[in-house]
């Protein structure tokens, strides 16, 4: 397992998460999470606004409901800059952990991808949404406590380093290697 970085060190990775591509930037891993604790890297899935990303634990019941009790289609689907955690898990194979679904080499910073913001992958459209998403103790188990005060304070809260949530607005095909655009 790769070491923690500190919090010098991720600092001065900032300027490379920050310099991602703003309008066209390409989806470079896909995590589905069938059960808490579980992780699949498939090379490609369907997401759908039913079910959200295709076998991830999202459609069985999640942290946020709507008022029916049904899981809450802003939270459908967590994006993470790719930069950014490339430079907190230090290895490839140590992404998934993180638990988010889409891993997006993309300036997802509020000022590019505000909420409301669409984006194209392969043959689906996600919405960004305005929920937060901050790390949690399994994120500083996995990453240490200097990753999740990088994402969370500061610069980190401000970029939104830990990521973003969005919801499927088309139903769709999406692959590792595709396009991510923003659309109207």
């Amino acid at each position: 397992m790769p070491r923690h970085l500190n919090l010098d060190e991720l600092k001065a990775g900032l300027p490379e998460i920050l310099a991602s591509p703003a309008d066209e930037g390409v989806l470079q891993g896909i995590v589905v999470r069938p059960a808490p604790g579980e992780r699949r890297e498939p090379d490609r899935c369907r997401i759908s606004l039913a079910g959200g990303v295709e076998g991830d634990h999202w459609a069985k019941g999640c942290w946020k409901t709507t008022e029916e009790g049904l899981p809450h289609p802003d939270v459908q689907v967590c994006l993470m800059n790719a930069r950014c955690i490339a430079l907190i898990a230090q290895d490839r194979s140590n992404w998934a952990p993180a638990g988010d679904n889409l891993f997006i080499d993309m300036d997802l910073t509020p000022d590019n991808m505000p909420p409301g913001q669409r984006l194209a992958i392969g043959s689906a459209i996600i919405e960004i949404t305005d929920t937060p998403h901050t790390g949690c103790a399994s994120f500083v188990e996995r990453y240490g406590r200097d990753a999740c005060v990088f994402v969370n304070k500061d610069e980190g809260r401000r970029y939104k380093l830990r990521g973003i949530y969005a919801r499927v607005a088309q139903d769709g095909e999406i692959a590792v290697g595709d396009k991510v655009v923003k659309v109207p």
